[in-house]
């Protein structure tokens, strides 16, 4: 069942993702060679702990930590650990928050140091496709049409889309319906309506797009062990264009010329 929300429900969303998106920046500001990205994860749930608000991942269907952080070939839902960040490495940073009862959702993939050039083409790419993605969550269109975009653009670029692992729906919950796939044909899927709020989320490969989980159980990373580039944004459908309840602004700042 999909919920639409009212006005006061976005106004809370919008809160609980605004403070994912002030967690990333202050993940930004420490991100470098040297560090662990269980470091990561513990200023993660210092800061969210310090605004009043719990980590949203954190025991989610026992999920034992705040972030998921997958380096280089992992796709998503990564274990922070004590792998030490090194030159070149990119990180995909999945950040999750309740307050007020209501769930943010939002990721960014960071580079450390001096990353690749065609690493770093996959990111932007990868990037793009989610303004792209979201500039079709209007009113009216349909769930296709959004990963339709994302899927075009990508592949026009030479990459493939990780198909298992989509976008949803947020809320009272984290995931929600409806499910919202990175590739798709225009014009299918569930109908938009004003007052869906759903995470748009590309999990892009530079390789092919085949998948495996690790023995952890949670980690997912490219067979081929080439990298894999993750960025979202959770959004309210509006009637001729998208509200971005999540941000990336406090930590592009943060990053300058080093973002994305």
């Amino acid at each position: 069942m999909i919920f639409l929300k009212t006005e006061h429900e976005i106004d809370l969303l919008r809160e609980s993702n605004q403070l994912v998106g002030k967690t990333l920046c202050e993940l930004a500001k420490i991100i470098r060679p040297g560090i662990t990205t269980l470091y990561l994860d513990q200023i993660a749930e210092e800061f969210i702990r310090d605004n009043k608000a719990i980590p949203g991942f954190l025991g989610y269907n026992g999920f034992p930590y705040t972030l998921c952080v997958s380096v280089n070939e992992n796709v998503v839902h990564g274990f922070p650990s004590n792998y030490v960040l090194k030159d070149g490495d990119v990180v995909s940073i999945d950040c999750g928050t309740i307050l007020n009862g209501y769930y943010g959702d939002s990721a960014y993939t960071f580079c450390v140091g001096e990353v690749d050039s065609q690493v770093m083409k996959l990111l932007k790419t990868t990037k793009e496709s989610l303004y792209l993605g979201i500039e079709k969550a209007v009113e009216g269109n349909r769930i296709g049409d959004i990963g339709h975009a994302i899927q075009t653009y990508c592949e026009s670029n030479g990459y493939s889309v990780v198909r298992e692992l989509v976008g949803h729906g947020v809320g009272r919950k984290m995931h929600e319906d409806p499910e919202v796939p990175n590739y798709g044909r225009s014009g299918s899927g569930p109908l938009l309506k004003k007052g869906m709020v759903i995470a748009i989320e590309p999990m892009i490969c530079l390789g092919k797009r085949q998948i495996v989980i690790e023995n952890d159980g949670w980690t997912v990373r490219t067979k081929d062990r080439l990298p894999a580039a993750h960025f979202e944004h959770t959004i309210a459908i509006g009637s001729k264009k998208a509200e971005i309840l999540s941000s990336f602004e406090f930590l592009e700042k943060e990053l300058g010329d080093r973002a994305i």
